[in-house]
């Protein structure tokens, strides 16, 4: 119990791999097999991540659970540690990571028939990848796992996604391929930096944090850095493979993407684009505003001009994800706050409104609005859980997606009265356009027979959907004891960070 107490990160990021490389080596046709063996490891991971939130030590703004050992000696200097641990900035993202991943697998018991080994062995080392990402304190480590986590993701699209899997996997690769391989240019010259100025060779991120950049030089860096995040959010106009992608991949591989994934991005601009180059984000800050005021509002208004129900909760997380990027750039405690509770909120209703969607194309066996209508009266309980998920998206007050926005719509008030203004437009346009899904689906007189006998949700399917909901109204009935007063020091520190430089002060 030592041992697991003293490594619990390391257990927690690597158990999915481990289960991943077990379910390889068994025979494919123990078909049954897969689906709980990959379900019982994935609840282990789960149950294992909950001390660390037990465990979270309020107040402390450097990163807990910390392991670290030596790995790969360069210039005759230990540079590359296995370093590893989490803040309040990452916590809750680990936290979703495993609470979804279990929820990605039930959903697929009855939709994957084929090649169950492959496919329940991805999601396992998926999850790997992601963990890491958010754990790492070492940026090539961070390296490591953020170009990992591409090749399940490229597997679980290109081989269990729609017709079109192929074009949307390729696009999906292009895109964020091109991203990383800036960042990486950029994570060798900072090495090399930090090296001149010190005469010491790290990829260590405290250590990297202190070193001294000309302006020129924080511009360039944090563009290829922030290129690489805003591809992967994704920020308007950087988009387009968002949609595709969502649209041709299984059921859990959109829960996974749009839970998770797309985290990733906002993510690594709290952690790294801010805190490395804190001028270069304050001189950027309006223009990502902007690219983020017109996210939330273009990603709005074409989802309500979709016909495909996935299409348009993809383009939905154009819009909720440009408000994560505008509290992150307001530079207040409350706008990054309600930027990281946003976080989360999405990847629960968001990755609830992909289950939904996976169920009823299970019945129905189609996507588009024009086939459905009247839906309540054969799928009351369908219906109800259906409600729940789209009111937390629109952010109705008590549910998690309203802390979030309102936080961030305050962080941007204090900046500027017209950032504010603009995103609370959003907030309109997401009733609007939800609303509107759900009337078009649920409401209204059952015009095609093929609605009339739809059977409600199962028992499986009712507890696939449960742990979400619980949790959505927790968040939001309880935001500051549950989340908000264990990140408080985390996000003051990487403020303090950003303020010095802007007062000409020294990181």
């Amino acid at each position: 119990m030592e041992f697991v107490a003293n490594h619990i990160l390391s257990i927690v990021i690597f158990l999915p791999l481990a289960a991943g490389v077990v379910a390889l080596l068994v025979p494919a046709n123990a078909h049954r097999f897969f689906k709980w063996f990959a379900l019982i490891a994935s609840l282990i991971t789960f149950g294992l991540s909950i001390p660390l939130y037990t465990g979270f030590r309020e107040g402390i703004a450097a990163p807990q659970f910390m392991e670290q050992a030596p790995w790969i000696s360069l210039f005759g200097q230990q540079a590359i540690w296995y370093r590893i641990g989490i803040d309040g900035i990452s916590l809750f993202l680990v936290l979703l990571t495993t609470f979804l991943t279990p929820i990605a697998i039930l959903a697929s018991w009855k939709g994957i028939t084929t090649r169950l080994r492959e496919f329940y062995a991805f999601l396992l080392i998926l999850e790997t990848g992601m963990i890491g990402v958010f754990c790492s304190l070492d940026l090539f480590l961070f390296y490591i796992f953020w170009e990992a986590m591409l090749i399940p993701m490229y597997f679980l699209i290109g081989m269990w996604g729609g017709p079109d899997r192929i074009y949307a996997t390729i696009k999906f690769i292009l895109y964020t391929m091109f991203g990383s391989l800036l960042m990486l240019v950029a994570i060798i010259a900072l090495f090399f930096l930090h090296e001149r100025a010190t005469g010491v060779y790290t990829f260590n991120l405290m250590d990297l944090y202190d070193t001294p950049l000309g302006r020129t030089t924080q511009l360039w860096m944090f563009a290829a850095f922030a290129l690489a995040f805003a591809i992967k959010v994704p920020l308007w106009p950087f988009h387009t493979w968002l949609p595709d992608a969502h649209v041709e991949a299984p059921t859990a591989g959109s829960v996974i993407l749009a839970g998770i994934l797309l985290k990733m991005g906002t993510y690594g601009f709290i952690r790294f684009c801010l805190p490395l180059f804190p001028g270069a984000s304050i001189s950027f800050a309006p223009y990502i505003i902007a690219l983020a005021i017109i996210g939330i509002i273009y990603g709005a208004l074409v989802a309500y001009a979709q016909q495909d129900i996935k299409r348009l909760v993809a383009y939905s997380s154009v819009s909720h994800l440009g408000f994560v990027v505008l509290g992150i750039f307001a530079f207040n405690i409350q706008g990054i706050e309600g930027g990281l509770v946003q976080m989360v909120s999405h990847g629960l209703s968001t990755g609830a409104l992909f289950l939904i969607v996976g169920m009823i194309y299970e019945r129905r066996h189609t996507r588009m609005l024009s086939d459905f209508g009247g839906i309540w009266k054969s799928m009351p309980v369908f219906g109800a859980f259906f409600l729940i998920v789209t009111l937390a998206s629109l952010g109705l007050p008590g549910l998690s997606g309203f802390v979030g926005e309102f936080l961030v719509i305050l962080g941007a008030f204090k900046v500027s009265f017209w950032y504010a203004a603009l995103a609370a437009s959003g907030v309109v346009l997401a009733a609007i356009y939800m609303l509107w899904l759900y009337q078009k689906m649920m409401q209204g007189p059952v015009e095609n027979p093929e609605n009339v006998n739809l059977p409600d949700l199962s028992f499986r399917e009712v507890m696939v959907l449960v742990p979400v909901v619980i949790f959505i109204f927790l968040i939001g009935v309880f935001p500051r004891a549950i989340m908000l007063g264990k990140m408080d020091a985390s996000v003051n520190n990487v403020i303090q960070t950003v303020e010095r430089q802007a007062h000409g002060g020294q990181r």
